[in-house]
């Protein structure tokens, strides 16, 4: 099981107000509980926060209790002790989903339909991260039925939801996350008046990945000047890992000698090989020796616990201001530039599809709309027109972009 996530609770001033700062490294279902309680969020201080007054921490206390560990050492004693009297603080044991109360407005029934659901999902063998997920659409979804039986949702109540609720509030990926809970809901419940072959998705967006350039990758290394940031950096980037698989990443993985690394447990449940680089080995040893590692192959300041991906974000950012690119860069960037630069370097796309673990070849595919290998041997018909009219007169064009013409 996963690990329970934290959060920190602090009293602070922002804008000459009192409020309470809800800080936690980044998890997609934390933003959605903190966007339940309406936080807002400080640019300057990178963290949620709200109003302070004690219904407001009770309502946090309420919000994450059962889904994470509130940390609350930082706060006004006497506030913390009256909002803890009348609310229990979160539990740091196994997570119990349905006890998650970001709005409390369910029935008995309801909240027994919870439970059942996600016993059925964790029955399908789902990954933790789709069950809460799941739960916590079928728990919004709950809420604006407002105490409706189950047995009787039609169409109607589900499209009212979609247009009321989540239109307005997710974006399409989060939509069809929607629409998928929706439709397992419906396999729990057979009986719910709702046909899911009506359920209609919205399509997906289709963005093509942030790239950098092989220059722009050597010259973010060489501006990364801490060996540890500098070794992440470039085994993401000469491995094609993703952010999880890198601070998951344990020292009994990495084979030096055979130059392979293994990915376990990665994403879809599945194992992979990559090859590791070769000019990669005398940083990993070098850092290997500096560091000294216990478990992971990156570790915080407590022994033998893995890093936090929130900080390999913050470092990377500082890293791409003094390597002065000014692309919107993440860690994943770096995982779409190694796929990218193995395409241009003419290796087969089978062999990429294996080596960042895709399951469809499709999802490899979007990697030749960026590549350069054949857009350059395409010329541009404004080269081309150009071209037909150069008449070479003593060593000059008669026709040239930089001549004004009036």
């Amino acid at each position: 099981m996963k690990p329970i996530p934290t959060i920190t609770l602090k009293q602070a001033q922002h804008r000459n107000q009192p409020v309470i700062l809800i800080a936690f490294s980044y998890h997609s279902d934390l933003v959605k509980l903190v966007k339940y309680l309406q936080c807002s969020w400080s640019q300057t201080r990178s963290c949620w926060y709200l109003p302070y007054s004690v219904s407001n921490l009770s309502a946090i206390y309420k919000a994450f209790d059962g889904v994470a560990q509130v940390n609350n050492k930082y706060l006004n004693s006497k506030s913390n002790l009256s909002a803890s009297k009348s609310n229990a603080t979160a539990s740091a044991k196994a997570i119990k989903l349905t006890q998650a109360k970001p709005i409390l407005k369910l029935t008995r029934a309801d909240k027994r339909l919870l439970h059942g659901f996600v016993k059925f999902l964790r029955g399908k063998r789902l990954s933790e991260s789709t069950v809460r997920t799941y739960y916590l659409h079928v728990l919004d979804f709950l809420n604006y039925l407002k105490g409706k039986d189950i047995e009787e949702v039609n169409h109607k109540d589900v499209d009212g939801f979609i247009e009321d609720f989540c239109a307005p509030r997710y974006a399409i990926s989060s939509h069809r996350q929607v629409i998928s809970a929706l439709k397992q809901l419906k396999s729990f419940v057979p009986n719910m008046q709702v046909d899911t072959d009506l359920l209609e998705m919205p399509r997906k967006s289709k963005y093509l990945p942030t790239v950098l350039s092989k220059e722009e990758v050597m010259e973010l290394l060489r501006c990364t000047k801490n060996l540890k940031h500098r070794a992440v950096l470039a085994l993401i980037y000469s491995c094609g890992l993703r952010i999880g698989e890198l601070v998951a990443l344990e020292l009994r993985d990495i084979d030096i000698d055979r130059r392979q690394l293994m990915v376990v447990n990665g994403k879809n449940r599945k194992d992979r090989y990559v090859v590791l680089a070769k000019s990669f080995i005398p940083l990993l040893n070098n850092y290997l020796e500096t560091y000294r590692p216990k478990r992971y192959f990156v570790e915080g300041r407590t022994e033998g616990k893995p890093y936090r991906a929130s900080s390999v974000r913050h470092f990377l950012k500082n890293s791409c201001a003094l390597a002065k690119i000014k692309k919107r860069i993440t860690p994943h960037t770096l995982r779409h530039s190694y796929a990218t630069h193995l395409l241009e370097y003419g290796v087969d796309l089978r062999y990429i599809q294996e080596l960042l673990g895709h399951a469809r070849p499709e999802t490899t595919m979007i990697y030749t709309h960026v590549t350069k290998k054949d857009l350059l041997h395409i010329e541009s018909p404004l080269d081309m027109v150009i071209s037909d009219f150069l008449e070479p007169d003593n060593g000059q064009h008669k026709l040239t972009l930089s001549r004004k013409y009036y």
